[in-house]
């Protein structure tokens, strides 16, 4: 039998020509729970906005992959050691740092699985790839869990600026045209140096670092928390929650068998065993959307409108205030259309609510972004930076909303 060729090449619209670097990488690539991210979208509803946003987790996995081989690469030109065991670990972890993630990235944490979040789930999912594969992920596992002692490993994959947010800041500004978040990841990644067992950026990337924090302030008020998506992703959580209800009741739903599962279950972590895993890796966004599809014709008025608002963009209005907002505005709508309609207050109160959203660019708090200087001194890009914008970058602002019915559901 002919040996198949692994070392494949794939054309990213982003960074050009990306390698898989080996042929165990490519096999993880080629399996099914891998394959499942063509299916799932990297930036939910947002499509509803920017209809160029239909980018999936597969290609967001890919890019910080790439991203990884680079910076690997500088670092050794630099004198960090890694080993080619270390290299394959790191991207094997960069490759599988989100397979958790369920239909519509964030909305199925909020409705279908009790508190579990995909993080958790990626890591079920890299265990269950270990026993599969030999043991060859203990050392990746090791790492995405922070339990290796070169602590710089996990900052690259998950920190204030990791492969990860070097990706997806670039790629979402591509697919949605925005170009405020269009970073200079090259220019980032070849600042990149470690010292003290830590990442920093050397002084010379100092502006660098600033576009990036700069970019992700605004990609998160023009992109991630636009009204619209908000909005429509808020839909999305209350039809799921809405059909868990009604399934409850004893209200048999039109729905896909895994979709029917977790519907059927209260799946909490501490009984997300290897069968649930198996069900929630077969689960995807086209079961969402068939689902709605079915559910615009359910009797139950709550069900049919949502999904009828969500599959024909007729969603509700959503206004944002900087102050939180006064329970009489919420009630006065919430009485209006049981009025209109004739339906309880919990029914209302599926299309009336409230809620706040939070953007911080920078966290002082989290692992800081450090700056290296030539002289060997290490310090937070808040007080390199003579910018004093990055000051208020790294104060939270909350910003209150609340989505109503227009006129008519």
């Amino acid at each position: 039998m002919k040996p198949s060729n692994k070392l494949k090449i794939l054309n990213d619209p982003i960074y050009g020509f990306i390698t898989i670097p080996n042929s165990s990488i490519f096999d993880l690539i080629e399996h099914k729970y891998f394959q499942r991210l063509r299916r799932i979208s990297q930036m939910g509803l947002s499509y509803l906005v920017y209809p160029g946003a239909h980018h999936t987790r597969f290609h967001h996995a890919i890019g910080c992959m790439h991203l990884m081989q680079k910076a690997i690469q500088v670092l050794r030109f630099k004198g960090v050691e890694i080993s080619d065991k270390e290299e394959e670990a790191l991207c094997v972890a960069i490759l599988l740092h989100d397979i958790g993630h369920g239909p519509f990235s964030h909305a199925m944490e909020h409705s279908i699985v009790n508190g579990v979040s995909h993080e958790e789930i990626s890591l079920l999912f890299m265990q269950q790839l270990n026993t599969e594969f030999n043991d060859d992920l203990t050392l990746a596992i090791q790492i995405f869990k922070g339990e290796y002692h070169r602590k710089f490993m996990l900052q690259l994959i998950s920190s204030q600026i990791d492969m990860d947010r070097a990706d997806y800041l670039k790629r979402d500004s591509f697919y949605t045209g925005v170009a405020e978040g269009n970073i200079n990841s090259e220019r980032l990644i070849t600042m990149l140096n470690v010292t003290n067992d830590e990442l920093v950026i050397e002084d010379k990337g100092i502006y660098s670092v600033e576009k990036f924090l700069v970019a992700r302030r605004l990609m998160y008020w023009q992109v991630y928390l636009h009204k619209t998506s908000l909005v429509a992703e808020q839909l999305l959580i209350r039809v799921l929650q809405r059909a868990k209800e009604l399934t409850k009741k004893g209200v048999v739903l039109n729905a896909s068998p895994p979709l029917s599962f977790f519907l059927n279950n209260e799946i909490a972590l501490k009984n997300f065993n290897d069968d649930c895993l198996e069900t929630f890796s077969k689960l995807d966004d086209y079961d969402i959307v068939s689902a709605m599809k079915s559910w615009q014709y359910n009797e139950d008025f709550v069900l049919s409108n949502l999904c009828e608002m969500i599959i024909n963009r007729n969603l509700l209005k959503i206004k944002i205030k900087k102050k939180p907002l006064k329970k009489e505005s919420l009630k006065s709508h919430i009485e209006a259309l049981q009025i209109k309609y004739n339906i309880s207050e919990a029914e209302a109160s599926y299309f009336v609510f409230t809620g706040q959203i939070s953007n911080q660019a920078y966290s002082q708090k989290k692992q800081n972004i450090k700056i290296l200087y030539k002289n060997g001194k290490v310090e937070d890009i808040v007080k390199a930076s003579d910018q004093l914008n990055l000051k208020a970058l790294s104060k939270p602002v909350t910003k209150y909303y609340i989505c109503y019915p227009k006129d008519q559901l």
